[in-house]
């Protein structure tokens, strides 16, 4: 192995052999402690300790770096305290994650770390929003991502290359080709001979270098720096390297040939750059052990202080006050004046416009949303009005512009992705459900993001452009799910919505987009997250409903002045408004739930739970829930309306008043 000092002083030198060292002696400890049954797992990153130290100390100490679980040394070379990295490892209380996650699933921003999931891939998207925010600020910093060489085949690798090249974002995206994905071998993951060969295809610059070598690793970890922020491009580094271990220590290595080891053996990072150092008289072995001494110190102290931690003791008021991130932005006011007449769409247009003006650090992203205005001409003219740095078109890249979102909020801005329709939203479904809803609970970290999702039925769209799809989202904490009815209600909830702090996923029923109108006022103004509209107050029977259903519900109570209906629209499905609830069952003893989205599985049998589990004593009759057809959302409009629940309606009333 060959080193080049390239001007680097003997003191710098020794402190990338002692950065090197730390995370090598860190591990070997850790070995032991396993073999102990001291700790429970351990994902092993020894032999490839060049490649996190050398890109680590290549950047700016307040550049965000994404890594991996086999990224030990970015850690401690971004200075982690030892002892809070153990106690983060043993699910201690004091760790970075208050013993919510474990290993290396966790981020820290003092240490400018976002943290892994357990699906790879979507790291590299939160990279793409992090440069992103570095071009719009005018920064000359850089994000950078790692990668292995079995994550490269994910959709998530694609589209946040694809992005970065098409956006020009200062990314470096980092692959740690140690020849297996877990067991499987490079050439069942991929036929390139190098997975740089793949950064072309994508319109952007891709190298192949040796990982075990540091010096190497960190001269063009530093040259990639230079070039993404003078290019504002992205690149791609290939790094060669070996996992001498398992994938994790239970795994084992029988799948690997033995000869392997050998050969990687020699190419040890550790070992040949110390004995290059000793060469170039740098270091002698006093020097090394007085390094030693000093790491191996600050280790033992580290597991003093880890095992000494006291017990985990659960609080379940903090978990859930800890699932959202606090909203601490002065209140926006409510109405204050009637307003003027407006359809659906133009009150939604209004409340996403005056938001623009208000947010300044507000991002706008979604196919065709800029020149084009959007599929449903939302965001028709603000691109003039903001320019196309705050609203921009995005490639066919669901996963990543989610991801890209999330990297906006981790560098202050707020984001609102548009989902050109609802049932597009399945395949950015990872990173809503893992990311967004999990990352303030995980380690504090909020998601300012905002999707708006175009959704339901009623327009003869079909299977793929008809789906009501909030109850997946209902299932997951974390997320606001809104659902508004009304110009008024949709305009005030997008501003409170673009506000909060957390992750909403905003829903827009499409049909009503210009079949509705209302007087919405001019102001800014917000309408709280989390309350209930009472639409109409009865005695006969409570209709409890949201988007297409308070429609549907007010249509049929006014063709039935015979009865008596009260109105509860729901307005948000993720917190429920349990009080306003709670009332509409005592009002009228009768409850019938009706919503859009298909019967099993929809938000009504939660709705019918609680109702039958705290209000019990107020029923007169059981719940009664109407719903669409368990089956697709089919595309004749004869199909369509008998698919629908408002077909069924009069027979779920005639059913409850029976009673």
């Amino acid at each position: 192995m060959e080193f080049d000092k390239r001007g680097l002083a003997d003191n710098e030198l020794i402190n990338i052999y002692t950065e090197l060292l730390r995370p090598r002696m860190i591990e070997e400890k850790m070995l032991i402690l396993l073999r102990q049954g001291k700790i429970s797992k351990w994902f092993s990153g020894i032999g490839q300790e060049a490649i996190s130290i050398g890109a680590t100390l290549a950047l700016d100490a307040d550049e965000y770096i994404m890594p991996m679980h086999r990224n030990l040394g970015v850690f401690t070379a971004r200075k982690m305290p030892f002892d809070k990295l153990f106690m983060q490892w043993q699910g201690a209380k004091d760790g970075f994650s208050k013993a919510r996650e474990r290993s290396f699933h966790f981020g820290a921003n003092e240490y400018h770390i976002c943290g892994m999931i357990s699906h790879l891939g979507p790291q590299l998207a939160i990279a793409d929003g992090i440069a992103l925010a570095h071009k719009l600020k005018k920064e000359n910093k850089v994000s950078l991502a790692f990668s292995g060489d079995g994550a490269t085949s994910e959709g998530d690798f694609h589209e946040a290359l694809n992005v970065a090249a098409v956006w020009g974002l200062p990314v470096i995206f980092i692959v740690e080709n140690n020849g297996y994905g877990l067991s499987t071998p490079s050439d069942e993951q991929f036929l390139c001979k190098q997975i740089a060969d793949k950064a072309p295809g994508f319109g952007m610059k891709g190298i192949t270098i040796d990982g075990n070598n540091i010096l190497e690793v960190y001269s063009q970890m530093k040259a990639a720096r230079e070039y993404c922020i003078t290019e504002q491009k992205p690149i791609l580094v290939e790094c060669m390297t070996f996992r001498m271990r398992g994938h994790e220590e239970a795994s084992g290595v029988k799948y690997v040939p033995k000869e392997l080891f050998e050969e990687w053996g020699k190419k040890d990072p550790v070992a040949n750059y110390e004995a290059f150092l000793i060469a170039q008289g740098v270091l002698d072995p006093a020097k090394i052990e007085a390094i030693r001494e000093t790491i191996q110190k600050e280790i033992e102290h580290g597991i003093a202080v880890g095992f000494a931690a006291p017990a985990v003791v659960a609080d379940t008021a903090e978990e859930v006050a800890d699932v959202y991130a606090p909203v601490t932005h002065a209140p926006i006011p409510g109405p204050t004046t009637a307003g003027t007449e407006k359809k659906f769409i133009q009150a939604i247009s209004e409340g996403l416009r005056q938001s623009m003006e208000q947010l300044p650090n507000l991002v706008l992203m979604g196919q065709d949303i800029a020149e084009y205005g959007g599929a449903f001409k939302v965001t028709e003219g603000f691109v003039e009005k903001f320019g196309k740095e705050r609203v921009r078109n995005t490639p066919l890249c669901e996963s990543a512009i989610v991801g890209s979102a999330l990297g906006l909020s981790i560098k202050k801005y707020k984001a609102m992705m548009e989902m050109q329709f609802a049932d597009f939203v399945t395949v950015g479904f990872n990173q809503i459900i893992n990311n967004l809803a999990k990352i303030h609970y995980r380690w504090g970290q909020n998601a300012d993001v905002v999707i708006r999702m175009p959704t339901g039925a009623g327009v003869g769209a079909g299977p793929f452009h008809s789906q009501s799809n909030e109850a997946w989202f209902t299932h997951t904490p974390g997320l606001k799910v809104v659902y508004p009815s009304t110009p008024a209600d949709a305009k005030g909830l997008l501003i409170a919505a673009l506000a909060d702090p957390n992750p909403v996923m905003f829903f827009e029923h499409k049909a009503l987009y210009r079949s509705v109108s209302g007087l919405v006022p001019d102001e800014y103004y917000a309408i709280e997250i989390g309350k209930a509209r009472v639409a109409r107050t009865g005695t006969d029977l409570s209709i409890i409903t949201y988007g297409m259903g308070v429609h549907w519900a007010e249509a049929y109570a006014d063709k039935h002045p015979e009865l008596s209906i009260d109105i509860l629209d729901l307005r948000t499905l993720l917190p429920l408004d349990y009080t306003a609830i709670k009332e509409a069952v005592e009002r009228t003893g009768k409850v019938l739930i009706l919503h859009e989205d298909t019967l099993t599985g929809g938000l009504g049998g939660e709705l019918a739970a609680w109702i039958g589990e705290h209000c019990f004593e107020s029923l007169d009759a059981p719940i009664v829930r109407c719903a669409s057809l368990d089956t697709p959302v089919p595309f004749s409009v004869i199909l369509e309306q008998n698919f629908l629940a408002s077909s069924r309606l009069d027979e779920a009333v005639k059913k409850l008043m029976n009673y």
